[in-house]
């Protein structure tokens, strides 16, 4: 699959807040400054190519869907972040996030006790 672009991200956050939508559902939960009707239908035929939506027909119109889930989606785009950047190693991420302060002390602590269960499930 196609990677999506920043605008395309924000497209697909509102299907997956959603759920089944008009183009014109979807143009009224942006926010301004809003992209014409037709920028926005083209915008969401090419996310319909890349595989992310689905439709189905009711008379003229198309009601689009999502055809991956956010919770997918975000798995797929942190492994190839993590692949790119660092590697494909999420303890070169992890020490990056942590220099870099984006992380926390207690969420470090939260990371290591969830590590320390899957070591140790008795715990």
């Amino acid at each position: 699959m196609e990677e999506l672009n920043q605008n395309e991200e924000q497209i697909m956050a509102i299907f997956w807040s959603q759920g089944e939508l008009l183009i014109r559902d979807v143009l009224d939960q942006m926010q301004e400054p809003k992209p014409p009707y037709t920028t926005l239908a083209s915008t969401i035929k090419n996310i319909e190519r890349k595989g992310y939506l689905t439709h189905r027909m009711y008379g003229t119109v198309n009601i689009y869907k999502p055809a991956v889930n956010q919770e997918d989606y975000s798995k797929k785009s942190f492994n190839r972040l993590v692949t790119h950047f660092f590697g494909g190693s999420v303890g070169n991420f992890l020490s990056f996030m942590v220099k870099e302060k984006s992380i926390s002390d207690k969420e470090v602590k939260e990371l290591q006790d969830m590590i320390d269960k899957m070591d140790n499930p008795q715990k």
